[in-house]
Protein backbone atom coordinates (compact mmCIF):
# COMPACT_ATOMS: atom_id res chain seq x y z
CA UNK A 1 0.00 0.00 0.00
CA UNK A 2 1.52 3.19 -1.00
CA UNK A 3 1.55 6.36 1.07
CA UNK A 4 -1.27 7.96 -0.17
CA UNK A 5 -3.74 5.00 0.27
CA UNK A 6 -2.71 4.34 3.65
CA UNK A 7 -3.31 7.86 4.77
CA UNK A 8 -6.72 7.69 3.41
CA UNK A 9 -7.21 4.29 5.19
CA UNK A 10 -5.74 5.47 8.41
CA UNK A 11 -8.89 8.75 8.38
CA UNK A 12 -11.38 5.59 7.45
CA UNK A 13 -9.80 3.60 10.14
CA UNK A 14 -10.02 6.73 12.75
CA UNK A 15 -13.56 7.57 11.72
CA UNK A 16 -14.78 4.31 11.87
CA UNK A 17 -13.53 3.58 15.03
CA UNK A 18 -12.85 6.88 17.01
CA UNK A 19 -9.80 5.83 18.89
CA UNK A 20 -6.80 3.63 17.58
CA UNK A 21 -3.08 3.98 18.91
CA UNK A 22 -0.15 4.04 16.52
CA UNK A 23 0.52 0.60 17.47
CA UNK A 24 -2.67 -0.61 16.45
CA UNK A 25 -2.29 1.44 13.31
CA UNK A 26 0.50 0.43 12.35
CA UNK A 27 -0.78 -3.89 12.79
CA UNK A 28 -3.63 -3.19 10.84
CA UNK A 29 -1.70 -1.73 7.81
CA UNK A 30 1.35 -3.97 8.21
CA UNK A 31 4.35 -1.09 8.53
CA UNK A 32 6.03 0.92 11.59
CA UNK A 33 5.22 2.77 13.80
CA UNK A 34 7.44 5.57 12.61
CA UNK A 35 5.67 5.33 9.64
CA UNK A 36 2.29 6.19 11.47
CA UNK A 37 3.62 8.79 13.19
CA UNK A 38 4.66 10.81 9.68
CA UNK A 39 1.58 9.77 8.21
CA UNK A 40 -0.43 11.47 11.19
CA UNK A 41 2.07 14.32 10.39
CA UNK A 42 1.66 14.57 6.55
CA UNK A 43 -2.46 14.30 7.84
CA UNK A 44 -1.87 17.11 10.01
CA UNK A 45 -0.23 19.20 7.50
CA UNK A 46 -2.96 18.70 4.71
CA UNK A 47 -5.52 20.35 7.36
CA UNK A 48 -7.14 17.01 8.53
CA UNK A 49 -7.71 17.48 12.05
CA UNK A 50 -6.19 14.65 14.14
CA UNK A 51 -6.23 14.66 17.57
CA UNK A 52 -3.66 12.92 19.91
CA UNK A 53 -4.44 12.02 23.12
CA UNK A 54 -0.95 10.98 24.81
CA UNK A 55 -1.42 7.47 26.24
CA UNK A 56 -4.70 6.54 24.50
CA UNK A 57 -4.06 7.15 20.74
CA UNK A 58 -5.40 9.39 17.53
CA UNK A 59 -9.31 10.33 16.65
CA UNK A 60 -10.36 12.59 14.40
CA UNK A 61 -12.31 15.99 15.47
CA UNK A 62 -16.32 15.78 16.33
CA UNK A 63 -16.28 18.47 13.64
CA UNK A 64 -14.70 16.65 10.06
CA UNK A 65 -15.95 13.95 8.28
CA UNK A 66 -15.34 13.01 4.53
CA UNK A 67 -17.42 13.88 2.03
CA UNK A 68 -20.56 10.88 2.33
CA UNK A 69 -21.22 8.51 0.22
CA UNK A 70 -25.08 7.83 0.33
CA UNK A 71 -25.68 4.19 0.83
CA UNK A 72 -28.93 2.75 2.20
CA UNK A 73 -29.14 -0.18 3.87
CA UNK A 74 -30.48 -2.52 1.36
CA UNK A 75 -27.33 -1.53 -0.84
CA UNK A 76 -24.79 -1.67 1.98
CA UNK A 77 -26.31 -5.05 2.30
CA UNK A 78 -26.28 -6.16 -1.16
CA UNK A 79 -22.29 -4.45 -1.17
CA UNK A 80 -21.25 -6.40 1.39
CA UNK A 81 -22.95 -10.04 0.63
CA UNK A 82 -20.69 -9.15 -2.94
CA UNK A 83 -17.58 -9.50 -1.01
CA UNK A 84 -18.64 -12.23 1.23
CA UNK A 85 -18.71 -13.79 -2.39
CA UNK A 86 -15.48 -12.83 -3.64
CA UNK A 87 -13.99 -13.97 0.16
CA UNK A 88 -15.60 -17.08 -0.28
CA UNK A 89 -14.95 -17.74 -4.59
CA UNK A 90 -11.60 -15.70 -5.52
CA UNK A 91 -7.88 -15.92 -4.72
CA UNK A 92 -6.15 -14.48 -2.05
CA UNK A 93 -4.97 -11.59 -3.70
CA UNK A 94 -9.15 -10.51 -4.12
CA UNK A 95 -9.86 -11.91 -0.44
CA UNK A 96 -7.56 -8.87 0.94
CA UNK A 97 -8.88 -6.51 -0.90
CA UNK A 98 -12.41 -7.43 -0.13
CA UNK A 99 -11.21 -7.15 3.33
CA UNK A 100 -10.30 -3.88 2.75
CA UNK A 101 -13.26 -2.60 0.98
CA UNK A 102 -15.46 -4.40 3.53
CA UNK A 103 -13.80 -1.55 6.14
CA UNK A 104 -14.14 1.26 3.37
CA UNK A 105 -17.75 0.65 3.16
CA UNK A 106 -18.78 -0.04 6.85
CA UNK A 107 -16.52 3.12 7.75
CA UNK A 108 -18.93 5.44 5.72
CA UNK A 109 -22.00 4.39 7.15
CA UNK A 110 -23.44 6.82 9.16
CA UNK A 111 -24.10 4.69 12.38
CA UNK A 112 -28.07 4.33 12.15
CA UNK A 113 -27.56 2.65 8.63
CA UNK A 114 -24.74 0.57 9.78
CA UNK A 115 -27.19 -0.79 12.69
CA UNK A 116 -29.58 -1.60 10.34
CA UNK A 117 -27.04 -3.09 7.89
CA UNK A 118 -25.86 -5.09 10.59
CA UNK A 119 -29.31 -6.52 11.46
CA UNK A 120 -30.00 -7.29 8.19
CA UNK A 121 -27.13 -9.11 7.27
CA UNK A 122 -27.71 -11.55 10.27
CA UNK A 123 -30.92 -12.54 9.04
CA UNK A 124 -29.09 -13.39 5.76
CA UNK A 125 -26.03 -16.23 4.93
CA UNK A 126 -24.71 -16.70 1.58
CA UNK A 127 -23.50 -20.48 1.49
CA UNK A 128 -22.50 -20.97 -1.95
CA UNK A 129 -22.63 -24.89 -3.56
CA UNK A 130 -19.19 -25.31 -3.83
CA UNK A 131 -16.55 -22.90 -2.49
CA UNK A 132 -13.16 -22.57 -3.82
CA UNK A 133 -10.79 -24.28 -1.58
CA UNK A 134 -6.97 -23.56 -1.19
CA UNK A 135 -5.07 -25.39 -4.10
CA UNK A 136 -7.94 -23.86 -6.83
CA UNK A 137 -7.35 -20.37 -5.46
CA UNK A 138 -3.62 -20.42 -6.27
CA UNK A 139 -3.99 -21.50 -9.91
CA UNK A 140 -6.50 -19.14 -9.95
CA UNK A 141 -4.02 -16.19 -9.41
CA UNK A 142 -1.67 -17.96 -11.38
CA UNK A 143 -4.00 -17.62 -14.28
CA UNK A 144 -5.57 -13.99 -13.56
CA UNK A 145 -1.90 -12.77 -13.42
CA UNK A 146 -1.42 -14.25 -16.79
CA UNK A 147 -4.63 -12.38 -18.17
CA UNK A 148 -3.77 -9.36 -16.67
CA UNK A 149 -0.10 -9.34 -17.76
CA UNK A 150 -1.25 -10.95 -20.88
CA UNK A 151 1.36 -13.77 -20.90
CA UNK A 152 0.74 -17.39 -22.20
CA UNK A 153 0.14 -20.07 -19.41
CA UNK A 154 1.08 -23.85 -19.80
CA UNK A 155 -0.78 -26.32 -18.12
CA UNK A 156 -1.78 -30.26 -18.24
CA UNK A 157 -4.88 -31.01 -18.72
CA UNK A 158 -7.00 -34.09 -18.00
CA UNK A 159 -10.82 -34.76 -19.73
CA UNK A 160 -13.13 -37.98 -19.33
CA UNK A 161 -13.72 -39.67 -22.81
CA UNK A 162 -16.99 -40.13 -23.21
CA UNK A 163 -18.00 -44.16 -23.83
CA UNK A 164 -14.56 -44.83 -22.21
CA UNK A 165 -13.26 -45.46 -18.55
CA UNK A 166 -9.98 -43.90 -18.96
CA UNK A 167 -8.85 -40.29 -19.49
CA UNK A 168 -7.19 -37.86 -22.02
CA UNK A 169 -4.24 -36.54 -21.10
CA UNK A 170 -2.51 -33.27 -22.43
CA UNK A 171 0.05 -30.43 -22.34
CA UNK A 172 -1.36 -27.46 -23.30
CA UNK A 173 -0.53 -23.65 -23.88
CA UNK A 174 -2.79 -21.08 -24.36
CA UNK A 175 -3.98 -17.50 -24.01
CA UNK A 176 -5.45 -16.85 -21.32
CA UNK A 177 -8.35 -14.06 -22.21
CA UNK A 178 -10.89 -14.36 -19.24
CA UNK A 179 -12.10 -16.13 -16.56
CA UNK A 180 -15.99 -17.31 -16.04
CA UNK A 181 -17.54 -18.47 -12.80
CA UNK A 182 -20.30 -21.18 -14.30
CA UNK A 183 -22.72 -22.90 -11.53
CA UNK A 184 -19.68 -22.47 -8.69
CA UNK A 185 -17.06 -23.75 -11.02
CA UNK A 186 -14.37 -21.57 -12.76
CA UNK A 187 -13.70 -22.14 -16.30
CA UNK A 188 -11.10 -21.05 -18.59
CA UNK A 189 -11.36 -18.73 -21.38
CA UNK A 190 -8.61 -18.64 -23.95
CA UNK A 191 -6.80 -19.16 -27.62
CA UNK A 192 -5.21 -22.97 -27.44
CA UNK A 193 -2.01 -23.19 -29.54
CA UNK A 194 -2.72 -26.73 -29.65
CA UNK A 195 -6.22 -26.50 -31.20
CA UNK A 196 -5.63 -23.19 -32.80
CA UNK A 197 -8.77 -21.80 -31.43
CA UNK A 198 -10.94 -20.31 -28.67
CA UNK A 199 -11.44 -23.04 -26.15
CA UNK A 200 -12.88 -23.36 -22.38
CA UNK A 201 -10.88 -25.24 -19.29
CA UNK A 202 -12.50 -26.35 -16.41
CA UNK A 203 -10.11 -25.50 -13.57
CA UNK A 204 -10.50 -28.01 -11.36
CA UNK A 205 -9.04 -30.32 -14.48
CA UNK A 206 -6.37 -28.53 -14.40
CA UNK A 207 -2.35 -29.03 -12.81
CA UNK A 208 0.94 -27.75 -12.85
CA UNK A 209 -0.01 -24.08 -13.91
CA UNK A 210 3.28 -22.25 -15.46
CA UNK A 211 2.98 -18.70 -16.09
CA UNK A 212 5.32 -17.94 -19.21
CA UNK A 213 7.61 -15.45 -19.86
CA UNK A 214 6.03 -15.58 -23.97
CA UNK A 215 3.47 -12.64 -24.06
CA UNK A 216 0.61 -12.78 -26.25
CA UNK A 217 -1.57 -9.77 -27.47
CA UNK A 218 -5.71 -10.28 -26.64
CA UNK A 219 -7.31 -9.19 -29.94
CA UNK A 220 -8.88 -6.11 -29.58
CA UNK A 221 -12.65 -7.16 -30.65
CA UNK A 222 -12.74 -9.68 -28.02
CA UNK A 223 -15.33 -8.88 -25.15
CA UNK A 224 -15.58 -11.47 -22.33
CA UNK A 225 -18.91 -10.16 -21.24
CA UNK A 226 -20.42 -10.45 -24.73
CA UNK A 227 -19.04 -13.72 -26.10
CA UNK A 228 -20.81 -16.58 -26.45
CA UNK A 229 -19.59 -20.05 -26.99
CA UNK A 230 -21.03 -22.15 -30.10
CA UNK A 231 -24.16 -24.15 -29.17
CA UNK A 232 -23.08 -27.70 -29.45
CA UNK A 233 -25.84 -29.28 -27.20
CA UNK A 234 -27.90 -31.21 -30.32
CA UNK A 235 -28.96 -34.29 -28.46
CA UNK A 236 -32.81 -34.02 -27.66
CA UNK A 237 -33.78 -36.19 -24.82
CA UNK A 238 -37.18 -36.51 -23.70
CA UNK A 239 -37.88 -37.61 -20.06
CA UNK A 240 -41.18 -38.41 -18.48
CA UNK A 241 -41.37 -37.05 -15.17
CA UNK A 242 -43.87 -37.97 -12.18
CA UNK A 243 -46.11 -35.10 -10.76
CA UNK A 244 -45.09 -36.15 -7.06
CA UNK A 245 -41.46 -34.77 -7.71
CA UNK A 246 -41.45 -32.42 -10.71
CA UNK A 247 -40.32 -29.13 -7.92
CA UNK A 248 -37.60 -31.05 -6.73
CA UNK A 249 -36.46 -31.84 -9.94
CA UNK A 250 -37.41 -28.14 -11.53
CA UNK A 251 -34.97 -27.14 -8.58
CA UNK A 252 -32.21 -29.38 -9.02
CA UNK A 253 -29.01 -27.73 -10.22
CA UNK A 254 -29.36 -28.62 -14.19
CA UNK A 255 -29.74 -25.85 -16.19
CA UNK A 256 -29.95 -27.35 -19.79
CA UNK A 257 -34.09 -28.16 -19.66
CA UNK A 258 -35.67 -26.79 -22.65
CA UNK A 259 -39.01 -27.43 -22.34
CA UNK A 260 -41.89 -28.06 -19.45
CA UNK A 261 -45.32 -29.71 -20.58
CA UNK A 262 -47.41 -30.63 -18.34
CA UNK A 263 -49.77 -33.99 -19.62
CA UNK A 264 -51.86 -34.53 -16.66
CA UNK A 265 -50.32 -37.85 -15.52
CA UNK A 266 -47.08 -36.73 -15.04
CA UNK A 267 -44.73 -33.99 -16.60
CA UNK A 268 -42.60 -34.24 -19.63
CA UNK A 269 -39.07 -32.54 -19.99
CA UNK A 270 -37.27 -31.36 -23.00
CA UNK A 271 -33.56 -31.36 -22.75
CA UNK A 272 -30.75 -29.94 -24.46
CA UNK A 273 -27.49 -31.53 -24.43
CA UNK A 274 -23.49 -32.20 -25.78
CA UNK A 275 -23.45 -36.00 -24.97
CA UNK A 276 -25.69 -38.45 -22.95
CA UNK A 277 -23.00 -39.22 -20.07
CA UNK A 278 -23.68 -36.02 -18.62
CA UNK A 279 -27.59 -36.70 -18.25
CA UNK A 280 -27.03 -40.43 -16.90
CA UNK A 281 -26.25 -39.53 -13.66
CA UNK A 282 -28.59 -37.04 -12.71
CA UNK A 283 -31.49 -39.12 -14.83
CA UNK A 284 -30.73 -42.19 -12.55
CA UNK A 285 -30.47 -40.06 -9.34
CA UNK A 286 -34.43 -39.64 -9.33
CA UNK A 287 -35.14 -43.80 -9.67
CA UNK A 288 -37.91 -44.82 -10.90
CA UNK A 289 -39.84 -41.38 -10.88
CA UNK A 290 -38.16 -40.22 -13.84
CA UNK A 291 -38.85 -42.48 -17.00
CA UNK A 292 -36.24 -41.82 -20.60
CA UNK A 293 -38.49 -41.41 -23.85
CA UNK A 294 -36.17 -40.87 -26.15
CA UNK A 295 -33.32 -41.61 -27.40
CA UNK A 296 -33.82 -44.91 -27.69
CA UNK A 297 -29.89 -44.96 -27.20
CA UNK A 298 -30.30 -43.45 -23.59
CA UNK A 299 -33.07 -45.85 -23.08
CA UNK A 300 -30.84 -49.01 -23.15
CA UNK A 301 -27.68 -47.19 -21.54
CA UNK A 302 -29.51 -46.77 -18.29
CA UNK A 303 -31.59 -49.90 -18.77
CA UNK A 304 -27.97 -51.94 -18.98
CA UNK A 305 -26.64 -49.97 -16.41
CA UNK A 306 -29.56 -50.86 -13.73
CA UNK A 307 -29.18 -54.17 -14.89
CA UNK A 308 -25.34 -54.21 -14.00
CA UNK A 309 -26.23 -52.74 -10.68
CA UNK A 310 -28.61 -55.52 -9.76
CA UNK A 311 -26.04 -57.74 -10.39
CA UNK A 312 -24.29 -55.96 -7.31
CA UNK A 313 -27.50 -57.33 -5.25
Amino acid sequence: MNKTDRMLAIVLELQRHGLRRAEDLAAVFETSVRTIYRDVQALCEAGVPVIGSPGQGYSLSDTYFLPPISFTAEESVALLLGLDYIEQQFDAGYHVQAADARRKIEAILPGEVRRETARVRAAMKLLAVGTTGSQEKERLSVLRQGILEEKKIRFHYSKKIPESDGSRHSVREVDPYGLVLIKDAWTLVAYDDMRQGLRHFRLSRMSDIELTNERFRRPVDFDLHTYRPPDTRDVTVRLHVASTIIDQVLESPYYYIERVEDTGNGVLLTLRIRHELEVVGWIMSWGPSVVVLEPDSLRERVRNILIESLKSY
